[in-house]
């Protein structure tokens, strides 16, 4: 299958990268390599970018994409969160500026044999790197029952967590869970059918959360984004693109942290923790796609693009 994936608020994640010809880039997911084209076609006098993303497919796709800029771009496959590794074995220490677009790609939703998608029947996989040792399938039959609740209630924000988790054990007590059709077809028996009339497919909101416990997807952004900022040379930005609530809460609080760490009580009159502030945040309130973009690229609804400055004066 072809790796077609349209990339989103790519105007305005150029814009506000503030790219400089000689800078150094990180695009940690770099998918289809769509804003990292972008991004290489700024880049003369000795810039370089960095490619990393754990899906083969991509890496691939992103290689035939960039092969014009192979010049000043290297692709790595690997997942983000070992950026400052990756940065270190190119002997690499500080970069301009660094992008993350968490969003699944088009291939990855739309090839049936990748299990990300409730529309398709396929094998239960749902992995961003098939190298993984944990496949959704794996989650769905060896899991405990409390954790499945767990899973479903806060990375979904399922209401029916419960009823779906117990529904999924009784299931693979009988046989065990092996396509996405099936799972789909619990998920729509455990939710009363006068809750299904609203809110869209009834198996969005628990196809999201066994994602995301696969893929480790919240804790890896939660612990990379203060050492992206370390890695920012002064004035080099952080750009983030989030594609639900979940993410962006994590986004959001660690760059409120970075521009404010201190936790003075609001009584004293001066900071005494000596904490000290690493940048600025540039997106007081998140930049969503226009209208325009909307018009012809459903996906890019939920977007959300934040970006975060490193201080000329943070110390790092």
């Amino acid at each position: 299958m072809e790796f077609k994936h349209e990339s989103v608020l790519i105007n305005e994640v150029i814009e506000n990268l503030c790219i400089k010809p000689n800078g150094i880039y990180v695009d940690g997911t770099l998918g289809g390599g769509g804003h990292s084209f972008q991004i290489a076609a700024r880049l003369t006098d000795g810039g370089r970018l960095i490619g990393i993303d754990q899906d083969e497919d991509a890496i691939a796709a992103a290689g035939r994409h960039l092969a014009v800029y192979r010049d000043r771009v290297l692709l790595v496959r690997s997942n983000y969160e070992a950026v400052a590794e990756v940065l270190a074995e190119q002997g690499i220490d500080q970069v301009s500026g660094i992008l993350l677009d968490l969003g699944v790609s088009s291939y990855q939703l739309d090839n049936p044999e990748r299990g990300f998608s409730y529309n398709q029947d396929a094998p239960l996989d749902m992995r961003m790197d098939q190298r993984g040792a944990v496949s959704a399938r794996d989650i769905l039959n060896e899991w405990p029952e409390a954790e499945l609740v767990r899973v479903l209630r806060d990375y979904g924000e399922e209401r029916y967590a419960v009823n779906i988790a117990r529904s999924i054990v009784r299931e693979r007590e009988r046989k065990p869970l092996e396509r996405t059709g099936e799972l789909a077809e619990i998920i729509r028996r455990a939710i009363p059918a006068r809750m299904q009339e609203k809110g869209g497919n009834p198996c969005k909101r628990s196809f999201q959360a066994i994602r995301i416990a696969c893929n480790r997807e919240l804790e890896v952004l939660q612990d990379s984004l203060d050492t992206m900022i370390g890695l920012l040379e002064p004035g080099g930005r952080l750009a983030v693109i989030t594609f639900h609530s979940l993410e962006d809460r994590i986004v959001k609080n660690a760059f409120r942290r970075n521009e404010n760490p201190c936790t003075c009580p609001p009584e004293f009159p001066v900071c005494v923790c000596g904490k000290k502030s690493r940048g600025a945040v540039i997106t007081k309130k998140a930049i969503v796609p226009s209208r325009g973009e909307l018009e012809h690229n459903r996906r890019a609804a939920s977007a959300k693009l934040r970006i975060f400055e490193k201080g000329t004066g943070s110390g790092e």
